[in-house]
């Protein structure tokens, strides 16, 4: 029986993309394959930007859990009234969720009247579902560094702006229905966001996408 490994699962807003605002339960996987977690090895990681933790199970209610279990376990954490409207959107993110998010999961989640979101690096390729069964409903990739990636298509791709390995360029002929600059987060945040809001208002493709959830002080 598989166990999956979850670092926390939240009820909130989604703060940032397409969906920004829109009611999403959170569901954090631990372990990312560009980076441990762990600050002594940032340095030498693939993606040294990262400002979330990942590591472990040890988050709000995280923990591991058999796929019924983890069902379950998330159903408890909606609105109760939630059935009375739009099918509950789960946002499935990391580290990097491909690494445990499977086709009987995907399965699970829908039946249980989940719409799936992913946020992934897009390096590790979206799970094969068989023809009668639905995949991912919403597919946004974010790019990292020089890693290659393995999904060239889907809903919205959200690139974190400037990093030196990447530029909107190498992403622009991609097939996204959305193209999203979201200003690097640390101590040069605000020069960032200048220059990503100079970006996108010479490059229409694109459109700028802040981490509302940290401005308003949520989740």
């Amino acid at each position: 029986m598989k166990v999956y490994s979850v670092k926390e699962a939240y009820y909130t807003l989604q703060g940032e993309g397409a969906q920004m605002g829109r009611a999403a339960l959170f569901l954090r996987f631990s372990g990312c394959n560009l980076w441990s977690g762990l600050e002594r090895d940032r340095q030498n990681a693939v993606c040294n930007f990262c400002d979330t933790d990942f590591i472990g199970t040890d988050g709000p209610n995280g923990g591991k859990f058999s796929g019924d279990a983890l069902i379950d376990h998330l159903i408890k954490l909606l609105p109760e009234d939630h059935h009375k409207y739009k099918a509950p959107l789960i946002v499935c993110t990391g580290g990097e969720p491909l690494l445990q998010l499977d086709m009987y999961l995907i399965e699970k989640l829908h039946d249980a009247g989940f719409e799936i979101a992913i946020e992934t690096n897009g390096t590790v390729p979206l799970p094969d579902m068989p023809d009668d069964k639905t995949g991912i409903d919403w597919v946004c990739v974010s790019p990292k560094a020089r890693a290659p990636l393995k999904i060239m298509k889907g809903d919205e791709l959200k690139l974190v702006y400037p990093q030196t390995d990447n530029h909107p360029d190498d992403f622009k002929s991609l097939d996204f229905q959305h193209f999203f600059l979201q200003p690097l987060d640390g101590p040069d945040q605000d020069v960032n966001i200048k220059k990503t809001i100079e970006f996108c208002q010479q490059n229409p493709q694109w459109r700028l996408s802040l981490q509302t959830h940290k401005i308003i002080g949520i989740a």
